[in-house]
């Protein structure tokens, strides 16, 4: 009997690179009317290469920015990018269609909920806080909680041992096979791909089931749990 859900955030719970898009979009614009002197392209290509070699999650993209243009940071630009992204990122940051209904009808079977996410610790919790996700969960595992990023099994391990669950009685839903379906199969875990999230043009997931939307995920239990009472 499935008796757990582990869910990956970005782009399983969230459209993280939608989010991301639609702000970073607005800091463009917000410092070059604050006096960056520089094509709308050319600070995307600018951002682009800071995130390609520091990390989607880097937090100084604009001061590196600022420095990599005028060998410093002038604040007056940095903050008018920093604010716009922000006010960009609460906008856009939303759940996938169906995710808090099903959420909910999870809560209501009794199963219990995680997050295995390799994000940092403060900005998956405050994702979660600002889509007030944070009291639905049973557990969170962030890159921070083991030194170890998917698809390492550690992260999948110690959700485990958090949910007092067995690998047999617990699925794993994520968008990025090489980690989220790769890991959790290293410990047993059964695997639903998210393809409503994929923004890799995946075209096998190796996955168990795979989901066109995530309330799908209901009859995935119903089926696991069928076959596990007639095996």
């Amino acid at each position: 009997m499935i008796k757990a859900v582990i869910f990956d955030l970005d782009n399983t719970l969230v459209d993280f690179m939608g989010m991301k898009a639609q702000a970073v979009e607005a800091a463009v614009h917000s410092m070059i009317d604050a006096g960056l002197r520089l094509t709308p392209d050319e600070v995307r290509e600018r951002i682009n290469a800071i995130y390609q070699e520091r990390g989607i999650e880097f937090q100084s993209v604009f001061d590196q920015l600022l420095y990599d243009v005028f060998q410093k940071v002038d604040y007056k630009i940095l903050s008018a990018g920093i604010i716009a992204y922000r006010r960009a990122r609460e906008a856009a940051l939303v759940p996938y269609p169906h995710v808090s209904l099903t959420l909910f009808a999870l809560l209501k079977r009794g199963i219990k909920l995680a997050v295995v996410s390799d994000a940092p610790a403060r900005e998956a919790w405050l994702r979660l806080c600002s889509l007030n996700f944070h009291h639905l969960f049973d557990c969170v595992v962030t890159f921070g909680d083991t030194g170890e990023r998917k698809p390492h099994p550690a992260p999948f391990r110690r959700a485990l041992e958090m949910l007092k669950v067995a690998p047999h009685e617990t699925l794993m839903v994520g968008d990025w096979p090489e980690r989220d379906m790769v890991g959790a199969s290293m410990v047993g875990i059964t695997t639903v791909f998210a393809r409503y999230g994929d923004t890799f043009g995946t075209v096998s997931s190796n996955a168990r089931y795979e989901l066109n939307d995530i309330s799908e995920l209901l009859q995935v239990i119903d089926k696991e749990n069928e076959l596990s009472q007639n095996g």
